[in-house]
């Protein structure tokens, strides 16, 4: 363990505690976070209302000391109100640029598929580009840039499903889940005199984040790890009730995610059980399922084969580090 790693090891540590003041018993769910973060990559959080996904991404956001902005997605939401407006200053006599909530570094789309496809697409520039067009006038992001975005899978009407060229602009595709019985008494304790997550502070400033996405991006991986992520990869698209494989981006991001995951526990190296715990949370939401499939509803169906993929193809046995 290298003191670089041990830093990352401390930056994930510190997230993961302040962020658990406030939210009990989701420490995976925090880590993977973590990784976007590290990553640059941005989170889709699918569950039923009531789960706390707005609240795990306002701690989240909190603990990081950079801007954060939540936008409620709605049918009426046009896409200048995300990017901004140019408007004609009269004292100036010139446009001006008036910029929305998209100029931020967390940004919370809550219940993103509400939108219309229209305001969704316009998320697709700035999350994968890291910019903004306006009026043929580019405006850069700055970073860190990390869009969580949340959306209620039961309720339908009204509702506009993201496409998968959008789906695929997502590193995670993460549930939050039902606390158990035991978590639920502590929430309960937790919450019943006050909102702990107006006594949440910063643990980590922005030059230690951006520090630690540099550094992750250099842990090593093996060319037999590479392999290993490219035939995971080329077997989603052989399965018969794909229509739609696992795409070179979708690789990148197991890679880049896999690379963070590492970091976080330390190591200055990628093993096959990084890949193996992230594949299904990187790739399933990228599997395009033939007519058949999606036609049963079955919401599982993805995680699945991905998991059956993964029995599928051969581990890398050798010493993959120095």
């Amino acid at each position: 363990m290298g003191v670089q790693e041990q830093a990352i090891q401390a930056l994930a540590n510190r997230i993961r505690s302040n962020v658990g003041q406030v939210i009990i018993g989701k420490d995976e769910l925090i880590d993977k976070l973590t990784i976007a973060l590290l990553t640059s990559g941005h989170v889709l959080l699918e569950d039923v209302p009531g789960t706390g996904k707005t609240l795990l991404a306002k701690s989240f956001a909190r603990s990081v000391d950079c801007s954060f902005r939540r936008v409620q997605f709605t049918p009426d939401l046009m896409p200048s109100d995300l990017s901004g407006i140019s408007f004609f200053n009269q004292k100036l006599s010139e446009f001006e640029f008036r910029p929305g909530p998209l100029f931020t570094n967390v940004l919370l789309a809550d219940e993103i598929n509400r939108a219309t496809p229209r305001t969704q697409s316009s998320l697709l520039e700035c999350m994968e580009e890291r910019q903004i067009s306006v009026d043929g006038q580019t405006h850069q992001l700055m970073p860190p840039f990390l869009v969580i975005a949340t959306q209620n899978p039961i309720e339908q009407q009204g509702t506009f499903p993201l496409p998968e060229a959008q789906l695929d602009r997502f590193l995670f595709k993460l549930s939050v889940g039902y606390p158990s019985s035991e978590e639920s008494v502590q929430l309960l304790n937790r919450f019943k005199a006050a909102q702990p997550l107006d006594q949440l502070n910063a643990v980590v400033d922005v030059a230690a984040l951006e520090e630690a996405q540099r550094l992750s991006a250099q842990v090593q991986v093996h060319d037999d790890l590479l392999r290993y992520i490219v035939n995971i990869a080329e077997l989603t698209r052989q399965q018969e009730e794909v229509a739609i494989g696992v795409s070179p981006r979708g690789m990148q991001a197991l890679l880049r995610a896999s690379q963070a995951h590492a970091a976080m526990q330390g190591r200055d190296f990628v093993t096959p059980d990084d890949v193996k715990l992230l594949a299904r949370p990187v790739l399933a939401h990228r599997l395009v399922l033939k007519s058949a499939s999606r036609a049963r509803g079955d919401k599982g169906a993805a995680e699945r084969l991905i998991a059956h993929v993964l029995t599928a193809v051969e581990v890398p046995a050798e010493q993959l580090h120095s």
